[in-house]
């Protein structure tokens, strides 16, 4: 019997939801394309069905991560999507896992084809971050935003002391302009 028409689509997502879940917690260095078949629960073999290397599905699963946290954030205002961001559940990557938070220095070692998919989706969250129109202000703003998000999440993430952490990521909130009252 022949596969549906969304077979190779469904399974290209499981094989994107399998990369990014693993990329966010273990970089590229620390998962194989082995992993993330089998996170998927595919064969190593269907993997070149739809990538055509792991630096390929790398640039991919950022992208896929990308979308996938800020999916948990689309429906609230700026404010909840601040602390959400910066909140303790993120840091132990418990749901949202943002792979410029959390890979930030793995895609410094990478190629250029990472790199490249890395700074669009920065680009991305600092457009979220700007509240409306092209003004330099609201831009700068913008982008310390985003900066103070990121930056604040990566550091908080490496700590193994939990005070510590919770006092950066209430630092970046305050930063961010969205302290807890």
């Amino acid at each position: 019997m022949p596969w549906s028409a969304d077979h190779k689509p469904r399974t290209r997502h499981q094989i994107l939801d399998a990369a990014a879940t693993l990329f966010t917690h273990h970089g590229f260095e620390g998962t194989t394309i082995n992993d993330v078949m089998r996170q998927a629960g595919l064969t190593r073999g269907a993997f070149y069905a739809h990538f055509a290397s792991k630096g390929d599905l790398y640039a991919e699963a950022l992208r896929h991560a990308a979308l996938t946290s800020s999916a948990h954030l689309a429906d609230t205002d700026p404010r909840e999507r601040v602390l959400g961001y910066l909140s303790d559940t993120h840091r132990r990557g418990e749901d949202v896992n943002c792979p410029l938070a959390c890979l930030v220095s793995d895609v410094a070692q990478q190629d250029d084809q990472v790199r490249k998919a890395y700074t669009r989706l920065f680009s991305g969250f600092v457009a979220h971050c700007q509240a409306a129109g092209t003004e330099a202000p609201m831009r700068r703003r913008a982008l310390q935003q985003a900066v103070t998000m990121i930056g604040g999440m990566a550091i908080a993430r490496t700590l193994n002391d939990d005070a510590l952490a919770e006092e950066v990521l209430d630092a970046c909130r305050a930063l961010a302009n969205v302290e807890d009252e």
